[in-house]
């Protein structure tokens, strides 16, 4: 990564997220409201804060667990290739599980994703992403729940990072570089 400075510009404010959060709980408790558990399954490292402040909202019983796919390193541009570093613990097949993406961006990983849940026969398999960029899509992917959707811009902040930093930021801001 480049030590080129950068500014951080508010785009969705905390109180938003927050709000966005409940209204999508109750879309999610209404869907899976005859469910036994729900899995919901984090994607690593950057829904962290989402699922953490998501699952508090469902009236559920509600199992986690978590994912890791990668298809950006330390770059601002998707390398298109998506790798599992971290696979599920427990296992799916019929049981009912919600897959919980921080930004859906050119659509691969999500794709990936679901295509690998798909195969091991969950009951039902839904899609949630905080943040979307339809402009950006490759691919003929869509979340079932979005919280937001927003322009072509590098953000930050809420559990999503710029070369691992600027995660712990309690909204998603813009990734801005002044010229020098």
């Amino acid at each position: 990564m480049s030590e080129r400075p950068y500014v951080i510009d508010e785009m969705i404010s905390a109180k938003a997220i927050a709000a966005r959060i409940e209204e999508l709980s109750n879309a999610i408790k209404e869907e899976f409201r005859d469910t036994n558990k729900l899995v919901v399954v984090g994607l690593l490292r950057g829904s962290f804060v989402f699922i953490a402040d998501l699952v508090r909202e469902l009236d559920l019983p509600v199992e986690v667990d978590f994912l890791e796919a990668s298809s950006y390193g330390d770059s601002m541009e998707s390398s298109r290739e998506v790798r599992i570093l971290k696979d599920l613990r427990g296992q799916i097949e019929g049981r009912d599980v919600l897959v919980v993406e921080d930004i859906v961006d050119t659509g691969h990983t999500l794709k990936h994703v679901v295509g690998l849940l798909e195969s091991r026969n969950p009951g039902r398999l839904r899609t949630i992403a905080l943040l979307d960029k339809p402009s950006r899509r490759e691919t003929d992917v869509a979340a079932n729940w979005i919280g937001f959707s927003i322009p072509d811009e590098f953000v930050v902040g809420y559990g999503i990072d710029y070369a691992q930093r600027n995660r712990n930021l309690p909204f998603i801001g813009k990734v801005r570089f002044p010229e020098a």
